[in-house]
């Protein structure tokens, strides 16, 4: 199950992670979102204790989806060691998202 991320938790739980964090910023009335999200919920099963897979709903944490220019979803950027390291805009198959996350390592 992806990790439910908010505003109130981006920090801890993506900038001081210890391992790489794919987050997809989406919106529950997003047709392009739905077809994402199983990948995520696959992403994260396929991750889990190796990196932090989580979902940012965009319409209730606008924060950091304003800091990091997200101004299309779904928007899924990788992070590793607090840094930015890669970013997809739109939708894309498993694999790109699995090859993102590998590259963080």
């Amino acid at each position: 199950m992806a990790l439910e991320i908010t505003d109130a938790t981006f920090e801890e739980v993506v900038l001081n992670s210890d391992k790489p964090v794919l987050v997809d910023f989406w919106a529950a009335w997003c047709g392009p979102c739905r077809m994402v999200g199983p990948i995520i919920e696959e992403l994260s099963d396929d991750y889990q204790g190796k990196a932090v897979v989580g979902k940012v709903d965009v319409d209730a944490n606008q924060e950091f989806a304003a800091k990091y220019g997200v101004r299309n979803i779904p928007t899924v950027l990788v992070f590793k060691g607090g840094e930015l390291v890669d970013r997809h805009v739109g939708v894309a198959p498993k694999t790109t998202y699995a090859q993102a996350i590998d590259a963080a390592f």
